[in-house]
């Protein structure tokens, strides 16, 4: 499932950092562990977005100036995402960084056309490997042109997909044609900008920081079909449950494949109202 949660913006002109995907994280971990279900509490198959809106730039990050900001959160376990959207809109605002957040809806998006695409965009930067202490070589460049980048991308893939335990062991090796070619001519135009396609972000894992380098383009992507599934609900490559790796169809609007959500069990609670609006 995947669900696009629309969210009021109460403080016009707020910002959060460029790169707020490890806000976004600890953000989400606590609507999770809040909720008390222990078998959600280590669960990590799941991915999310930057949160969009209309912005402006500054030396301090990303100013928000719109009404409604955007947040998509997506998972193959539809149980889960129905237990973070449940606890969170039984919140009376949501705090991330700056921003004063209140849940108003969701809406769900059609997945029917994904197997049968090939062109995508990446909506967060794509990361290679998970980080380790005491080890930058998730911080080194690896040229997405050459067939190290894709395997590397294989190889954390299966890893998760094995670790899903929706796939067995003869279903992982039908899946060994997986290739992601970068758009040359997009890496070429920035290149010949000064511009990056590539950068190094920080993220934390139980408090303690670390610095990954993640790459942002459009690309083709050759899989199974189950694959391209797989990677449109749960992320393509590392770290996808820090917010890393959500994609996108190219050259199709979102907007136009979703429909409104009704959360289950939410009719159930009552919303306190936020104290700013008492």
């Amino acid at each position: 499932m995947r669900a696009r949660i629309v969210f009021l913006l109460k403080n016009r002109g707020a910002y959060l950092p460029f790169h707020h995907q490890f806000l976004l994280a600890q953000t989400i971990k606590g609507i999770v562990l809040k909720g008390g279900d222990t078998k959600f509490a280590t669960f990590n198959i799941y991915n999310f977005s930057g949160l969009k809106g209309q912005t402006k730039p500054s030396r301090k990050g990303l100013h928000y100036y719109s009404t409604r900001v955007t947040l998509v959160v997506s998972s193959l376990n539809k149980a889960f995402i129905d237990y973070l959207l449940l606890h969170m809109f039984q919140l009376p605002q949501i705090e991330v960084g700056g921003l004063v957040l209140q849940p108003e809806k969701v809406e769900m998006e059609n997945l029917d056309s994904v197997a049968e695409s090939d062109k995508f965009i990446c909506i967060s930067p794509i990361v290679l490997m998970e980080p380790k202490i005491m080890n930058e070589s998730t911080k080194e460049f690896i040229d997405p042109e050459q067939d190290e980048f894709s395997d590397f991308v294989y190889d954390v893939t299966l890893q998760r997909m094995e670790a899903c335990k929706l796939f067995n062991s003869e279903d992982l090796t039908k899946f060994n044609e997986f290739q992601v070619v970068p758009d040359k001519a997009y890496l070429d135009k920035l290149n010949n900008a000064n511009k990056k396609f590539s950068r190094i972000y920080p993220l934390f894992d139980q408090d303690v920081k670390f610095e990954v380098r993640g790459y942002t383009f459009p690309f083709v992507f050759y899989a199974a079909p189950e694959v391209k599934n797989f990677v449109f609900l749960n992320g393509i490559g590392a770290l996808a449950h820090k917010g890393f790796g959500m994609i996108d169809i190219a050259n199709q609007d979102p907007n136009v494949r979703t429909i409104e959500y009704k959360i289950p069990g939410l009719e159930h609670f009552t919303v306190e109202p936020s104290q700013d609006s008492r």
